[in-house]
């Protein structure tokens, strides 16, 4: 279940960076809004699946989730540049989570 809602709260890190995006500093008040309460979401699942999970494991998987996903987001939804600098960066974080997910 631990696994679970990390991913939930890795899905929800995600949301909330996009959002941050499109809040435009905070002066759309929508997207500040779901900002926050995706914020608030994904900080709360993460302490929980923190109770059984490493604390190292936890969070090295929620932010590489949230990395992957806004890198993801930004390319796919808001038109950020490809580059082979950019794609490896990509690559390292995912095979992080992979060594680190494996190793608990």
């Amino acid at each position: 279940m631990a696994w679970i809602l990390l991913l939930i709260a890795g899905l929800l890190e995600i949301v909330w960076a996009s959002t941050m995006k499109l809040s435009d500093g905070f002066s759309r008040p929508l997207p500040a809004a779901i900002t926050i309460v995706a914020l608030i979401a994904s900080f709360a699942l993460l302490a929980a699946a923190m109770r059984e999970l490493p604390l190292g494991t936890a969070y090295t998987i929620w932010t590489g989730i949230g990395a992957i996903g806004a890198f993801v987001v930004g390319i796919v939804f808001l038109g950020e540049a490809i580059t082979p600098a950019r794609l490896l960066a990509a690559a390292l974080i995912v095979s992080g989570i992979g060594l680190m997910k494996l190793s608990s």
